[in-house]
């Protein structure tokens, strides 16, 4: 069986302050309990892909993919909604990590691997069709 490991640097640059339950360290953590265990050697890792607009699209209307661009800050940090904002490295993280589960996907249903974890930040689960929310930019 073999299982892909997806996931990218820039993702543990997005930061919404030392307050904020949605850290860094949690990529960190992953990372060291792949160590830790061994699992790291078994794991097939990939560099995660950043996702094209026509990906967000299917996810996200065209305004609100518009308005995260528009808002994506050169400094200091920008609030979208009560619980998600986001930093000037914050717009390349999240759509990282909507091209990871992306690749993700494509890589399962091309028979290339069984499974896939994405260990990447911010997460998108949470991200509506025309805003984000709960830590999320885009699903």
């Amino acid at each position: 069986m073999s299982i892909g490991y997806i996931t990218h640097h820039h993702c543990q640059l997005h930061d919404m302050g030392s307050y904020h339950p949605e850290q860094p360290a949690r990529l960190a953590a992953i990372n060291d309990r792949l160590i830790a265990t061994g699992l790291d050697m078994v794991l097939r890792q990939h560099d995660a892909q950043p996702a094209q607009r026509e990906q967000l699209l299917a996810a996200h209307d065209s305004a609100y993919i518009d308005t995260v661009f528009r808002k994506s800050p050169e400094h200091g940090q920008v609030a979208l909604d009560d619980d998600t904002s986001m930093n000037p490295f914050s717009l390349r993280a999240a759509l990282l990590a909507a091209g990871a589960v992306s690749q993700g996907v494509d890589m399962v249903m091309s028979g290339e691997l069984n499974q896939v974890f994405c260990g990447v930040r911010p997460p998108g689960h949470h991200a509506e069709r025309d805003r984000a929310m709960g830590f999320c930019l885009f699903n």
